[in-house]
């Protein structure tokens, strides 16, 4: 077993509460290779934000457990490298077994996220404290999930939201005895969250979706105040992106997400975790596209993965900034 103290990263309860009494989000952004974490370390040092480095079931799948481990602890050495020493975190996101969050905490994450919310409610509270029984032993912090998020990203998907019932949260946060909460408030997987039908235009004639059920996150803070809170599927798809894809053979319909001004007043409220993969994807597709396509001649991977990953540090250096508000709180 490897402890995650050892590789120089820490859990989420401390960053949390300093985000939850600052009125500001920490970025959970998502990675599979090393052009990631190099764009994700990068933005979050020259900005000074803390920040937390999620792993899908997918992602360790595809990039190898141990090399993450160990990518993780570069990236602690490359903060330092680059002049800071920001907290980060390494999390599971959307655990779905004991088993794999089990094999992530003897691996060295530092948090981990059970999702055991397409279970029946009492399944999810079972499975839940069962991980939280475990991880606490090594004082790893663990994310629950109360109601369901639609779309599709990785190997997660579902077909319709199912609202977060604040009337649930209580119980489910004493009974698991969880560090945080994702809840579903209207935000959802992948790039496509929003048909244009679910949608009115602004006087620009942009498409607008609808808003977040606000409501649902002020009741939920009422019933059990001062807890963290987390958004999953909070890209916001930046049109800008989407559309140099398309101008270079990508084929992207009707890709819409959640606007930043709505994740701004999230960030500002009980919500200190926003995770962010989708816009990540989109900036290196673009970047990547482009190059393809203008210099056709090119075959060298540094020439594309370069560029792909300063598209991505200079949009997580925006996110940090303008969208969840965690720049200089390291």
């Amino acid at each position: 077993m490897v402890s995650y103290k050892e590789l120089g990263l820490v859990n989420s309860k401390e960053i949390f509460r300093k985000a939850f009494e600052g009125k500001y989000a920490i970025p959970a952004f998502n990675f599979n290779n090393m052009e990631q974490m190099q764009a994700i370390i990068q933005a979050c040092v020259e900005k000074k934000s803390p920040v937390i480095l999620q792993v899908s079931s997918g992602a360790r799948k595809y990039a190898n457990q141990t090399l993450l481990r160990y990518m993780a602890q570069g990236a602690v050495e490359y903060a330092k490298e680059l002049g800071y020493n920001i907290p980060i975190v390494l999390h599971l996101d959307h655990g779905d077994t004991f088993e794999l969050c089990k094999s992530c905490i003897d691996m060295g994450f530092s948090s981990v996220m059970i999702d055991g919310s397409h279970h029946s409610y009492d399944d999810n509270v079972a499975l839940t404290r069962k991980v939280v029984e475990y991880a606490h032993q090594y004082d790893v912090t663990v994310e629950g999930e109360l109601g369901v998020l639609a779309g599709v990203e990785d190997e997660v998907s579902a077909e319709h939201h199912t609202y977060t019932r604040p009337e649930e949260v209580e119980d489910f946060v004493t009974k698991t005895k969880v560090d945080s909460l994702a809840i579903s408030i209207g935000t959802s997987h992948g790039a496509n969250k929003f048909t244009p039908a679910q949608c009115t235009r602004d006087e620009n004639g942009v498409l607008v979706p609808p808003p977040l059920r606000f409501d649902i996150l002020e009741e939920v803070e009422k019933r059990i105040p001062g807890f963290p809170i987390v958004l999953h599927g909070s890209s916001s798809v930046p049109q800008d992106q989407v559309a140099i894809i398309n101008k270079y053979g990508g084929a992207l319909k009707d890709a819409i997400g959640i606007p930043e001004s709505q994740l701004r007043k999230a960030a500002a409220s009980a919500v200190c975790k926003i995770n962010i993969d989708s816009d990540g994807r989109l900036a290196m597709t673009a970047a990547v596209r482009e190059v393809f396509a203008t210099q056709p001649a090119e075959f060298d991977p540094r020439k594309y993965l370069g560029p792909a990953r300063e598209s991505l540090r200079k949009l997580y250096m925006h996110k940090v900034e303008n969208v969840l508000g965690s720049a200089g709180k390291a």
